[in-house]
């Protein structure tokens, strides 16, 4: 039996253990530093990192290593070991406030979008305090932030830590000119739901795909996928339960705060459910829930998929961000209480997302855009790529009377009756949930459901951090200046729902009605990666993210310079997956069978006359030409890729990508998927689909 308050955080430097480890003095100033975000003094750190080292030797560690998360998607990590010479030759485990605050890895191979060079090797990584350190693999690891020799920006932490900064600091400004003197600081918090798939190890092995690109390229629809829908909240199988079992024990000893877990709509499909932290925690502690996922899934002899859309035809797997904003004692202020139309921070706070949402349709987008995801928006599995926020029947009945002074009774909880007697009758919810929406509130949190399952939350915090912040900062300009704040804030609530209540939308966004709607409406609708970035440095966003010290325009324009490079190789990758599979694989099988067949027909002719070999030959022929087809596809698909090398502007190149390439392998596909059909399994290279989808007991 498993104590989990026992094993909780036993492998995490965290708030508890400093306390006990660190003089009071510094554990205060240390406090100080972490809540009130205040510069972390030298001799503070080097009592610090002798503790936290002491902490990690008792536990087996004999390294260290600054943990950081560069524009690669994924963490980053360089280990130095505790010892230091000794006069006499022996060795001592020295840990030091200057190792503990900055670390110098090589930050021209990582992507920079133009801002090192290969010969500008230098870069910086510093401790930061508001994470805590935790023991992963032997090793002492320490988030940090990640910068350039010259400042700039590398990695994705320091950007989230910044838009906190941004939003808690406008939100201030707003909650002072209310009256509120007793909040000191206003964070936000984050709960990220993460799906995935798992299946056979060895299959996986065996597909040149999944190695190369994380999802089938190839591979004909199981006879049952997800039609029956029993595989959504449905028993768990044993090793599932098992993988899953020792995922909650490792995540718990590190922290993280792993919740609710369950299969999901599509055969091998799960999803796990964290409580919320703030945004920062969040992020690291998702980061480390999918390194787990990969490494535990592996000990069971599965493989974790986190691509967005590993297998076509069933449902691809995403990452629902659950958002919110309050003060640091615990209250939220997305929570609209017993009487929302007389609660004024609610109203206020919720007219700034609305606002963000409505004048930042792109940066919702652009936070979502990958290779990956764009095969599951808009797909009946996830949101649709136009953007709009759901905030149900009553919040709009009170938004409508505020602006329009029309009639607004507030009584709207009806009892759930369920007709049998044993069971209690219940309160419902004031509105429905609507799964289709890519902004859905939900109750006191916003539900940002677009995002892939392999994303870095960082991303889509960082748009909605600040695009939350310029509304608060609006919002906070107004009422300073107002001689009477309370009917200055009701003019604000009145006024932006009418200029933004298009972005509201509480029907169905997959309803093709909705498309032709939405373009009424005015709001963009971004099908591809490349089509969202090529709004990531409007003018807007530029000026957005300079007022509030998010990005400079150099940061900005190398993000929207790597992301679109990211997708441009992604493509490339799959491609070039493709055809060597084609050609070294598929169209050798299918030959050795047509020839099987071919010597079938030949060896029943030559037995009797009387004997059939039509159904033989049918399929030889059949095969062959469809072989043929796919041969030519392939040659095509190459020579595009042949063509993609004589682009050279990055923005055109991912057009070409997504408008000529992506199409061309859609096409190649086809006809081998059609063969797989019609073939012998013995003789296909590859496991099928029912056999990955359903190779998990």
């Amino acid at each position: 039996m498993v104590n989990v308050p026992q094993i909780f955080g036993s492998l995490v430097f965290d708030d508890k253990t400093m306390k006990e480890r660190l003089p009071k003095q510094t554990y205060k100033a240390l406090k100080k530093t972490i809540e009130e975000d205040k510069p972390l003094d030298i001799n503070v750190a080097n009592i610090v990192a002798n503790a936290m080292k002491d902490w990690a030797v008792e536990h087996g560690c004999t390294h260290y290593t600054h943990w950081f998360q560069p524009m690669t998607g994924v963490t980053a990590e360089k280990h130095e070991s505790f010892i230091n010479p000794n006069d006499d030759g022996s060795v001592i485990m020295e840990f030091s406030g200057k190792e503990l605050i900055k670390g110098e890895p090589d930050a021209s191979s990582f992507p920079s979008g133009g801002i090192r060079a290969t010969f500008e090797a230098r870069g910086y990584t510093t401790w930061d305090p508001t994470s805590y350190a935790f023991i992963k693999d032997g090793s002492l690891c320490i988030p940090t932030a990640f910068c350039s020799y010259t400042g700039d920006v590398l990695d994705k932490k320091t950007p989230l830590l910044r838009s906190m900064e941004a939003v808690g600091r406008e939100a201030l400004r707003v909650l002072r000119a209310m009256g509120d003197t007793t909040t000191t600081k206003v964070t936000t918090t984050v709960g990220p739901e993460q799906e995935y798939f798992l299946i056979d190890k060895a299959m996986f092995d065996s597909r040149k795909d999944l190695t190369y690109t994380g999802r089938t390229l190839y591979g004909a629809r199981a006879p049952k996928g997800q039609e029956l829908e029993d595989h959504y909240f449905g028993k768990i199988k044993d090793k599932v339960s098992s993988f899953m079992k020792d995922l909650d024990e490792e995540l718990w000893k590190l922290g993280i705060y792993a919740k609710t877990k369950h299969n999901e709509v599509a055969p091998a499909q799960h999803e796990l459910a964290p409580i919320f932290t703030t945004s920062n925690l969040a992020t690291d502690h998702n980061q480390l829930t999918m390194e787990m996922m990969k490494r535990i899934a592996n000990r069971h002899g599965m493989e974790c998929l986190l691509h967005e859309k590993p297998f076509a035809g069933v449902n691809g797997s995403g990452k629902h961000n659950n958002w919110s904003i309050g003060s640091s004692d615990g209250a939220n202020f997305l929570n609209p209480g017993k009487d929302p139309i007389n609660n004024k921070r609610f109203l206020i706070f919720l007219s700034a997302v609305i606002k963000a949402v409505d004048e930042h349709q792109d940066l919702l987008r652009i936070s979502a855009a990958s290779a990956g995801n764009d095969h599951r928006l808009g797909a009946n599995e996830a949101p649709p790529a136009i953007v709009s926020m759901f905030i149900g029947s009553d919040l709009e009945e009170i938004l409508e009377s505020i602006a329009y002074g029309k009639d607004y009774d507030g009584e709207h909880r009806e009892l759930l009756e369920t007709g049998v007697t044993v069971l209690p009758d219940f309160k419902k919810d004031t509105s429905d949930r609507n799964r289709t929406s890519p902004f859905a509130f939900t109750g006191n949190k916003f539900e940002f459901r677009m995002l892939g399952s392999n994303d870095n939350i960082a991303c889509p915090n960082i748009m909605i951090n600040t695009m939350i912040a310029e509304a608060l900062s609006q919002f906070a300009d107004i009422l300073e200046k107002a001689e009477d704040p309370d009917a200055a804030l009701i003019d604000i609530v009145k006024q932006t729902y009418r200029d933004h209540k298009r972005i509201i939308f509480n029907g169905n966004n997959y309803a093709p009605e909705w498309v032709d709607e939405a373009e009424s409406r005015g709001l963009l609708n971004l099908r591809t990666t490349p089509a969202a970035l090529a709004h990531y440095c409007d003018e807007k966003n530029l000026e957005m993210f300079g007022k509030h010290k998010i990005y400079s325009e150099h940061e900005l324009r190398a993000r929207c310079d790597i992301l679109l490079e990211n997708y441009s190789k992604t493509i490339n990758i799959e491609a070039l997956t493709m055809i060597d599979m084609a050609r070294k694989d598929i169209i050798p099988a299918v030959s050795k069978y047509v020839k099987q067949l071919v010597e079938t027909a030949s060896a029943k002719k030559a037995l009797s006359a009387e004997i059939t070999s039509e159904l033989e030959i049918e399929q030889a022929i059949k095969l062959s030409k469809l072989q043929l087809c796919f041969s030519k596809r392939i040659d095509k698909l190459d020579s595009l890729l042949i063509k993609a090398g004589d682009i050279h502007g990055i923005q055109e190149l991912a057009n070409f990508y997504a408008d000529e390439v992506f199409p061309a392998m859609q096409e190649a596909r086809i006809p081998a998927d059609e063969m797989e059909m019609s073939m012998d399994a013995a003789y296909w290279p590859y496991a099928s689909y029912g056999q990955m989808l359903y190779s998990v007991k």
